[in-house]
């Protein structure tokens, strides 16, 4: 050790405690606006389906599907990557994990969808759906062939259809208890957010659902779809979405672009609307500013091409979703909305290609970051937990196995997930 150093301090032990006094409230404030991020798993997308079409057989049925259309037009690995551009080495891998993934579990997260996707329909017909999709759900979540996470988007708190939605939520969450409970994996979706005081009067709603049947305060979150130019940017130039986080009293759990509203909000004409125009990174980026650290997911909107027809035009529609799916990744965009089963095979090739391509990398990083070995790159705590982040999120998904990643790094997933999250729960189950 050397010779021992004389330590001289000159500050009496009152100036340190006199500052932690006087940032008290600031600590106080920090805590309570960016717990950080909550340690459960972020579905890799969305899937919506309208409140009539959705049955006992859904999830099922597009897992059925998107492995039809791939056995129609991408019947082995070879032809799939050639389509996609996906390299020799990860071909086989990725195309045998997409199969195992669509037979296992083809959708991560499902909304029945009373909005855009169920229209106009009388009262009676909506509250006959809403009730019946309350007991298609628990009853999936009760038989085992449900999502990881399932719920409703129920129409906005527009004057026009305020009442209704209230009501087909009302339905929804009473018949969740009527059948057995709320299910752990329950998620709402509010759509078409406009100012922060329409996620203050949701917020409302559920307190008094909680309050009348007895539920634990705070029980019931959602997500806030991002549809309007005002979402983003309120009259006086604040941005309306941080508010909105604000708004939600900790209930926020997403924040859910809309692609097509929000473009065509902003006078994005038909054919340029897409999740990678210029309109749609500025709305995605002031989104994911204002998310940071607050616990609440960011998550990329569709595309509306779907791959179907002839085998030329399925392509053509997998390499733009691949596309667009790749993109969206690399910007920290790990969830966005399918809207046709044969978007699936492109999701889960995207996002498996997105981490097995670096694994080996980031294994090795994270090893040497706990060995303390110096390389090439000389990485700091938050770059490790950006690591592990990325190397829990493969295993969340089915990219990658736990074996493999143990293997890399010598790290169980327990000590992965305190890595990415120090507050992460170690009672997360992987995916192999």
């Amino acid at each position: 050790m050397g010779q021992q150093e004389k330590v001289a301090t000159s500050l009496a032990g009152a100036v340190s405690e006199g500052i932690s006094a006087s940032l008290a409230p600031v600590d106080a404030e920090l805590a309570r606006h960016y717990p950080g991020d909550p340690g459960t798993r972020q579905p890799i997308h969305t899937v919506y389906v309208p409140g009539d079409v959705f049955a006992a057989d859904t999830i099922r049925s597009w897992g059925d599907q998107a492995l039809a259309a791939l056995d129609e037009h991408a019947p082995d690995a070879a032809t799939f990557a050639k389509v996609l551009g996906i390299s020799d080495e990860l071909a086989v891998p990725v195309y045998d994990r997409v199969r195992a993934k669509l037979r296992r579990e083809p959708v991560e997260d499902l909304r029945v969808d009373f909005e855009d996707g169920f229209g106009v329909r009388s009262d009676e017909e909506e509250d006959q759906a809403a009730a019946r999709a309350a007991r298609l759900v628990s009853e999936a979540f009760s038989n085992g062939t449900n999502a990881p996470y399932m719920g409703i988007r129920m129409k906005c708190m527009e004057s026009n259809v305020r009442d209704r939605g209230i009501r087909t939520t009302d339905i929804f969450l009473s018949g969740l208890l009527e059948h057995g409970g709320l299910p752990e994996g329950l998620v709402l979706t509010l759509p078409k957010v406009t100012y922060a005081e329409q996620v203050s009067a949701f917020v409302k709603l559920l307190e008094a659902f909680e309050t009348t049947r007895g539920l634990r305060p705070g029980r019931i979150g959602f997500e806030i779809q991002i549809e309007t130019s005002q979402s983003i940017l309120a009259s006086d130039g604040t941005a309306t979405v941080a508010r909105m986080i604000e708004a939600s009293k900790g209930r926020a759990t997403g924040l859910h672009y809309g692609t097509f509203d929000y473009s065509a909000c902003v006078g994005v004409s038909a054919a340029y609307q897409a999740s990678d125009h210029p309109a749609a990174d500025h709305a995605k980026a002031i989104m994911q500013v204002a998310a940071a650290g607050t616990g609440v997911r960011v998550s990329d909107g569709s595309t509306n091409v779907l791959p179907i027809g002839t085998t030329e035009k399925v392509h053509e529609g997998w390499k733009l979703h691949y596309g667009l799916t790749r993109r969206a990744l690399a910007r920290a965009y790990y969830q966005g909305w399918d809207m046709h089963p044969a978007h699936l095979p492109t999701r889960y090739a995207a996002v498996f290609t997105f981490y097995r391509e670096g694994l080996e990398a980031a294994a090795a990083r994270l090893k040497a970051y706990v060995a303390k070995i110096e390389g090439d790159v000389m990485d700091e705590p938050a770059t490790a937990k950006a690591l592990a982040g990325y190397l829990v999120r493969g295993l969340d998904c089915g990219a990658v196995g736990a074996d493999e990643v143990t293997a890399l790094t010598g790290l169980t997933r327990a000590e992965l997930d305190a890595f990415a999250i120090p507050r992460r729960s170690a009672t997360l189950t992987a995916t192999a």
